[in-house]
């Protein structure tokens, strides 16, 4: 069959659909799952399952080329990825470990492993899972068809595309049915109605999807509905009752793993029922049966799991809502609040720390249920010391110790000092790598399950992802303000005769690096210069162009303002920079009490006269810097008497979303104008910047230059500022 042309579209998807259904039942898979990609080739789509009901394959149906998923890393990465067990699944992929956090064993392959050159490559993937019951490594055999069949379908897509036929993904899975056995005989048929009827309580089937496809009278009887009712439906739709997530998540383990299972559920009468759960490739066989008290462990079916992991019906909801809290974690800190706010009580644990690796040695991050006292005795021990908290960063592997005496048999140097009676040592895995260790502590001796395992290695996984986020996000951030407040002046010079204060206000969210700046510039004992500008843009070429702008006015402070900006508007225009900047001088004479202006683009200053009335400056305007080389400024000038004060500033001091600037700008002014006239310059520039916080939401940064003339009462003192954040 793998050498038959492709005669068309159908036939191309038969023969595909073929092919699976052959490799999975060749390596004794339960599952198989193919994948193909869309035309851009960043995500990967269901095409074709079996074995598997599609509510369970439809969280899967789309995958990014990046995700972590076992698929996604197979096909770009063009290798094998398997997945020996539950703790393999999830300490390697915890997204997968927490949302399907059962037994089995799964292999990704892509379709060209087989070293096809590029041009040749499909970009599909392969997906086998077996029964939980699978050893924890893929045999030879199993390797060697996995591989066959993936050289099968890649040449059935290949033969498709090169016949102008090329197989796409459609938007939903084509679902296969499993091979029906063989139908029995109306004589065998009888004999088997006749065997189930003489087994104790009652029987009943379930198909893939969930839904009763058989049931006796006697199990109808047990359950409290009549047969009519319960054939066709979902158990847990059909009965109030068993509308648990509970229940419904031994169905979905017994599915995924195809191991057997076990549970008891309360019916409202007050009787308890025992549920043995058979699966297979077509469903699962139902055995039903009342009982006055827990099943002995010797009743149970073989390899049967008599009850869910201890922790995962309980926790469903926190860890659910954990996943998605961590989302929003902006900082390391906000991580691990999140995380012991959520994680510690679902888990029933009683004490948290989370510690990552720094300089090959483990630092505290943060912690909950412990003292300070404690986790400073732990932060900075070596990753070489022999210790199940440094043992889980260097291999990856997660430890866990029911009581004192298992860890101290483990690790006898070990000196328990936090009144705990169990453990959970976690690695913190990022980018396939340990970049720390969780330890969750409990107050009393524990089992932890296989199931329970699976849930704190998957769920530290996710914490890991988010810490390292979070991290990146701290460590960019300080960079980022770092690079931006060294850009603006440290100190502003001391003039005689002149106040001043100054801020600077970094928008309210993200890490984008603003292009607001000040200075104030000395030029002789009579005259000083001051400048404010806005470069266009949040981010690094926006505070570098900042720089330059600084540099410029600088260069050339002491001109006349309108000169000072076309030599600064002609230097941005030979430098390029794609970015333009508003900036406004000021020159101001003392001897003359004079205050001379020039502005590009900039919003206007205001000025507060010393008796109190307050003005707009309405100045020529001029355009916005590095846009025409040839743009001419013109001055404006302005008496500056003592008293007077002057106020620069950037629009994100008067800019709100949905209002109109004018009237923010006169609303500014009026504030100004009612501040008392001796009131300290700084307690004038925290009211401005104050009133901005509150008066709605920003999204650019804050710059504000206050400049107040000595005043010529002896009985003020001159007060000299420096700039202030």
């Amino acid at each position: 069959m793998g050498d038959e042309p492709v005669r068309d579209r159908g036939a191309g998807h038969r023969l595909m659909e073929e092919a699976l259904v052959e490799t999975c039942a060749e390596a004794g898979a339960s599952i198989g799952m193919l994948y193909l990609p869309e035309p851009t080739g960043r995500v990967l789509h269901l095409a074709v399952t079996v074995g598997v009901a599609r509510e369970f394959a439809s969280p899967w149906a789309r995958v990014g080329l990046n995700d972590p998923v076992p698929v996604a890393d197979a096909v770009r990465e063009q290798r094998l990825v398997w997945l020996g067990g539950l703790e393999d699944t999830a300490r390697r992929y915890p997204r997968v470990g927490l949302v399907v956090p059962y037994r089995f064993a799964l292999a990704a392959t892509p379709l060209d492993a087989s070293g096809a050159a590029a041009e040749k490559r499909t970009g599909a993937g392969l997906v086998l899972l077996w029964p939980g019951s699978h050893g924890p490594r893929l045999t030879d055999g199993e390797r060697q068809v996995l591989e066959s069949g993936a050289r099968r379908i890649a040449g059935i897509l290949r033969r498709a595309a090169d016949e102008g036929r090329a197989i796409q993904p459609t938007p939903h899975p084509v679902i296969l049915a499993p091979r029906p056995p063989r139908t029995p005989g109306p004589v065998e048929a009888a004999a088997g109605l006749a065997f189930i009827r003489r087994l104790p309580g009652g029987s009943c089937a379930l198909d893939l999807n969930g839904k009763v496809t058989f049931i006796t009278e006697r199990a109808a009887d047990l359950l409290g509905e009549p047969v009519s009712r319960l054939v066709g439906a979902l158990p847990w739709e059909a009965l109030p009752w068993m509308d648990n997530p509970t229940i419904e998540d031994h169905y979905r383990a017994a599915m995924i793993s195809r191991m057997p299972r076990s549970f008891l559920a309360d019916h409202p009468d007050g009787r308890r029922l025992r549920f043995d759960l058979y699966p297979d490739a077509s469903g699962l066989s139902v055995r039903i049966t009342q009982t006055a008290e827990e099943p002995v462990p010797s009743a149970a079916p073989p390899a049967a799991e008599t009850e869910p992991s201890p922790s995962r019906a309980h926790a469903l909801y926190q860890l659910i809502h954990l996943a998605a809290t961590l989302t929003e974690a902006a900082h390391a800190q906000d991580v691990v609040d999140k995380a012991a706010d959520q994680l510690v009580p679902a888990l029933g644990a009683h004490a948290m720390a989370l510690l990552v690796e720094e300089e090959q040695r483990l630092r505290i991050v943060g912690f909950r249920g412990y003292t300070a006292e404690l986790m400073a005795r732990f932060d900075g021990v070596p990753v070489s010391a022999d210790t199940a908290r440094t043992h889980v960063l260097r291999t990856g592997n997660p430890l866990f110790f029911g009581s004192p005496d298992e860890l101290l048999a483990a690790y006898p140097a070990t000196m328990v000092l936090d009144g705990m009676a169990a453990w959970a040592f976690l690695p913190l895995i990022s980018s396939s790598r340990p970049v720390g260790s969780l330890i969750l502590g409990y107050s009393h001796p524990r089992t932890f399950a296989p199931g329970e395992r699976a849930i704190l290695t998957a769920i530290a996984g996710l914490i890991a992802q988010a810490l390292e986020r979070a991290r990146l996000y701290d460590s960019t951030h300080q960079l980022a303000r770092s690079l931006q407040t060294g850009l603006l002046p440290r100190v502003l010079p001391q003039v005689p005769g002149l106040e001043v204060a100054a801020r600077y206000l970094p928008a309210a969210q993200g890490l984008d690096i603003g292009g607001d700046f000040y200075d104030l510039i000395r030029i002789d004992d009579a005259t000083v210069a001051a400048a404010i500008g806005d470069v266009q843009g949040h981010n690094v070429n926006a505070a570098a162009l900042m720089g330059q702008v600084r540099t410029a006015v600088h260069a050339t402070a002491g001109a006349p303002p309108a000169e000072v900006l076309a030599r600064t508007n002609r230097l941005l225009t030979d430098l390029e920079p794609g970015l333009f900047t508003s900036c406004l001088y000021v020159h101001i004479d003392f001897t003359r009490r004079r205050a001379s202006l020039a502005t590009a683009g900039h919003p206007p200053p205001l000025l507060r006269r010393a008796d109190g009335s307050t003005a707009v400056l309405d100045l020529p305007a001029g355009l916005l810097l590095g846009i025409d080389p040839e743009t001419a400024y013109t001055a404006t000038e302005v008496p500056f008497h003592p008293g007077a004060l002057l106020a620069l500033y950037t629009d994100g001091l008067v800019e709100t979303p949905g209002r109109d600037i004018g009237d923010a700008i006169g609303e500014t002014a009026a504030r100004l104008a009612r501040t008392p006239r001796h009131a300290s310059l700084d307690l004038v520039a925290d009211n401005l910047i104050g009133h901005a916080r509150h008066a709605g939401p920003r999204t650019d940064d804050i710059a504000l230059l206050l400049l107040r003339h000595g005043d010529d009462d002896p009985s003020f003192p001159l007060r000299f500022k420096t700039a202030s954040t």
